[in-house]
């Protein structure tokens, strides 16, 4: 079982999608096959993700950072694993994983206020302040950026919430492929699902 639902009959949309699958990381996730229900809807959450960020190019490393740190806030396995093995590639397995733990000794001053604003906004968006803020912009960050930023995690976590919700595990090819000190670092979510 890959979620709780039956996975639809693929249309030619969900095709496409599982054939960028195929080309990165290359095998068909789990995520997609719950996704082919609907592909013009993730299609649009990631424009909404790619726009949001059109302020403020982030490099994988930072994207990395921030969706480790929303993830792992979330207590989502699935994008833990998915972007603590991109942070890894980006940065190294110590750093990955530690942003997964919350330590995030391994970044640079930017990147913690980075993974300290992602953390805030996935655990409660209420709680946030302007001296937050003002954390991002003493580590370079306009307020354009900061608003992108922010949309851009609120799409992650409305990404992470839908398929934790339907119960979607990661996927087996992790087991084998991801990093091991990723895999290690993420005790919380959903198993792995089986080959």
């Amino acid at each position: 079982m890959i979620s709780f639902l039956t996975i639809p009959e693929p249309d030619a949309a969900a095709r496409r999608l599982f054939e960028g699958d195929l080309v990165e990381p290359g095998f068909v996730m789990n995520t997609s096959r719950l996704w082919a229900y609907q592909p013009s809807t993730l299609e649009a959450m990631f424009d909404v993700m790619r726009l949001a960020l059109a302020a403020c190019p982030l490099t994988v490393r930072e994207r990395g950072v921030l969706v480790a740190a929303t993830a792992a806030t979330l207590g989502d396995a699935y994008c833990s694993i998915a972007w603590g093995w991109k942070l890894a590639d980006a940065a190294d397995e110590t750093t990955a994983a530690g942003v997964l733990r919350g330590d995030d000794s391994g970044l640079t001053a930017s990147e913690r206020a980075l993974a300290a604003w992602a953390r805030k906004v996935a655990a409660d968006p209420n709680r946030t302040s302007g001296s937050d803020v003002q954390e991002l912009r003493d580590a370079g960050y306009g307020d354009e950026q900061i608003f992108g930023i922010t949309v851009y995690l609120a799409m992650r976590v409305a990404f992470a919430t839908v398929n934790d919700a339907l119960g979607t595990r990661p996927d087996a090819e992790y087991r084998d492929r991801a990093p091991a000190a990723i895999l290690d670092s993420i005790t919380f979510g959903r198993e792995i699902a089986e080959a």
